[in-house]
């Protein structure tokens, strides 16, 4: 399955957005399995602070990733239950917990830009390039950097 459309305008990719604290997100939609509410996390004994726990999605058992503690962002403090989107790295699953869900956008390839030298090193570093939108920048969260910035992870 794939994100690129040909169109008149030319190819197009799709992305899942997600919001963390504040800050708008793109996941390609090619990479997101499911979106989901964690219920019953389990903590994991030594591990890092970015790893939230780990769950049972059907049967599937999933490592959640705290993505505010990965972009070095506080704990989120509204009250409102987190959502996770699920993602998939050589056969594993993988949860990443975000603030909310937001819509699916389809995007021409040429309005995506490199990262601005001005982004958040913490955010550039997971950063596939940006969209700018009406009055706010959507950054393209590149799912195999996310998943391999913590060598815990990919222990195998």
């Amino acid at each position: 399955m794939t994100t690129k459309t040909e169109t008149i305008e030319g190819t197009v990719a799709e992305y899942v957005t997600a919001v963390i604290g504040g800050q708008l997100f793109g996941l390609p939609i090619s990479r997101v399995q499911d979106v989901f509410m964690p219920e019953r996390l389990t903590r994991v004994p030594l591990s890092s602070a970015e790893i939230a726990g780990v769950l049972n999605l059907r049967g599937r058992i999933v490592t959640v990733v705290d993505m505010r503690a990965r972009l070095g962002l506080p704990k989120n403090d509204d009250g409102k239950p987190p959502m996770a989107v699920g993602v998939d790295l050589r056969g594993e699953s993988y949860g990443l917990l975000i603030d909310q869900i937001g819509e699916v956008l389809r995007l021409p390839d040429a309005s995506c830009e490199e990262n601005p030298v001005n982004l958040d090193p913490r955010m550039a570093k997971l950063a596939g390039g940006v969209h700018r939108l009406d009055g706010q920048l959507m950054v393209v969260l590149d799912v195999d950097r996310v998943l391999e910035l913590a060598p815990d992870l990919m222990a195998a």
